[in-house]
C-alpha cells in the first residue's frame, strides 16, 4: 500500500567559523577572547548584541580586554572594525597577545613497564586481554558504522593567549581589519544630525558602510557567511567631545551617547555583527545618564580595579586585581537571562594570562576568632545546670 506521506528533509546550514549556538536560547554566539568571561555571560557574546564594559578608573584592564576581543577575530578569520580616540587603534593591533597553540594530534602514551617475572605469552599484571577490553554491545549494533555526535571543526570556539608574546604580523595581515578614522575640522563644524554628537554620527556611518560593503546584513544572499566584530574603545570620553551627558552650557541634557548605542543596537539586530564597547562611566556625574546608557546595551559589565584604593593593601583581596560586577545580562530570544553560578566575581592578571574567577575569601585563622574562655563547654554546662529552667539565652538551649 502506497502513501503520499514523505519525510521532510532537514536543510543543513553551513556553520560560520568561530561561532556556536547557545544552549539556552539557540542564539548564535561568538567568543569574547576570554573563555572565563564567556562562561559568565551565558556561553559567549550573542551575534547582533552590544557588550558594554564600564572601564576601571585607569582604563588598563578594559583596553586589555579589547585586545583579547581583537585577537579572537584574527584567530577565527572574522572581520574587525576598530576605533579609538584615546589611543591609536593601529598600535593596539600590534600589541595583540600571541595564541597558545594546542596540537590536538599529540597524545600522551604511557611507557610499557612490563615486569621481567611475567611468563612469555601471558598478559602482564593489572592489564586485561584485548577480548576483555572490548566493550560488549547489542548484536544488532555491532556492524553499524561509528557516527560522531558533532562534526570536527578546524576553528575552535575561544582561544587562550600568552600576554608575554605578541601575535605575528603575517597572521594579522590575513584578517580583514579596518579602522574608523577621526573627523576633520570641517566635518566637526557641521551641524549634528538630530542633535547627536558629530563623532558618533561619523562612526555610525562607517559601521553602516562596512556592513553593506562586506555583505554582513541578514538580507544579503551570500554563499559564505562571516561575522563582523566592532570594537569601540573608551567612547564617551572628553576626546569624543562628550561632557558627561551634558551639553556645553552644562544646563541641557545631551542624549548623544544613548542615541548612538540605540542606533548601533538596532543596526546589529539585522546583521551578522557584534559590538564590544568600553565606556569610562566613572567620568559621568549623573547617575540617571549612566542608567540610560545601560538600557541601550544588551550586556553590561563593570570593572572595579584595586589600584589606588584601600582594597589594594587588604590581605583579603591579595590574590586578585579587581572585582567584576554583572550589571546587566542579555535577554535575547528569552524572557530570563542565563544566570551564572555566582555573582561574586573577581579578575586577576598574571604574567601570561588574564582570568575571571569566583571570589574566594581566605579563611580567617586569626586569634580573635578563637572561642573565648567563658564559652567553653564546661562553663556553658555550669550555667545551664545552675539556672534550672531559666529563660536566659544559652548555646545549649534547644
Amino acid at each position: 500500500m502506497t502513501t503520499s506521506f514523505q519525510k521532510r528533509a532537514r536543510i543543513k546550514i553551513g556553520q560560520i567559523p568561530g561561532t556556536r549556538p547557545s544552549l539556552y536560547n539557540n542564539q548564535l554566539l561568538v567568543s569574547t577572547g576570554i573563555p572565563s568571561l564567556d562562561n559568565v555571560i551565558g556561553g559567549g557574546l550573542g551575534v547582533g548584541t552590544v557588550l558594554m564594559i564600564e572601564e576601571d578608573s585607569h582604563g588598563n584592564y578594559a583596553r586589555l580586554m579589547m585586545k583579547y576581543f581583537a585577537a579572537e577575530a584574527v584567530m577565527t578569520y572574522q572581520s574587525l572594525l576598530l576605533t579609538s580616540k584615546n589611543s591609536d587603534p593601529q598600535q593596539l593591533m600590534k600589541e595583540l597577545p600571541s595564541p597558545i597553540e594546542i596540537n590536538a594530534k599529540q597524545k600522551l602514551t604511557a611507557p610499557s613497564t612490563q615486569s621481567s617475572d611475567v611468563v612469555s605469552g601471558a598478559p602482564p599484571l593489572n592489564q586485561k586481554t584485548e577480548s576483555e577490553n572490548k566493550m560488549k554491545i547489542a548484536w544488532r549494533y555491532e556492524n553499524k558504522p561509528v557516527v560522531e555526535s558533532s562534526p570536527p571543526s578546524s576553528i575552535s570556539f575561544g582561544h587562550y593567549y600568552d600576554l608575554t608574546k605578541t601575535m605575528e604580523e603575517d597572521r594579522i595581515s590575513q584578517t580583514d581589519v579596518s579602522f574608523s578614522h577621526p573627523l576633520t575640522s570641517l566635518e566637526q563644524s557641521r551641524s549634528p544630525i538630530n542633535g547627536m554628537n558629530p563623532h558618533y554620527c561619523h562612526l555610525l556611518q562607517d559601521i553602516k558602510t562596512k556592513i553593506e560593503s562586506g555583505n554582513f546584513g541578514t538580507d544579503c544572499n551570500t554563499k559564505e557567511r562571516n561575522i563582523l566584530r566592532i570594537g569601540v574603545h573608551s567612547i564617551g570620553s572628553p576626546l569624543w567631545s562628550e561632557n558627561g551627558g551634558m551639553r556645553a552650557n552644562n544646563k541641557d541634557y545631551d542624549p548623544s551617547l544613548a542615541l548612538f548605542l540605540l542606533a548601533l543596537r538596532s543596526m546589529l539586530r539585522s546583521a551578522f555583527a557584534v559590538a564590544f564597547v568600553t565606556v569610562p562611566t566613572h567620568l559621568f556625574q549623573e547617575e540617571s545618564h549612566i542608567k540610560r546608557v545601560h538600557g541601550m546595551c544588551d550586556t553590561v559589565i563593570r570593572l572595579e580595579s584595586f589600584a589606588g584604593s584601600d582594597k589594594e593593601k587588604n590581605p583579603v583581596f591579595k590574590e586578585y586585581h579587581g572585582l567584576l560586577h554583572l550589571v546587566q545580562l542579555p535577554r535575547v530570544n528569552s524572557l530570563v537571562p542565563a544566570q551564572p553560578e555566582t555573582s561574586d566575581l573577581a579578575f586577576k592578571l598574571r604574567r601570561k594570562k588574564f582570568t575571571i574567577e569566583k571570589l574566594h575569601l581566605p579563611p580567617d585563622l586569626s586569634d580573635t576568632t578563637s572561642r573565648s574562655q567563658e564559652d567553653t563547654p564546661g562553663s556553658l554546662f555550669a550555667k545551664k545546670s545552675s539556672g534550672g529552667c531559666s529563660t536566659g539565652s544559652s548555646k545549649l538551649d534547644f
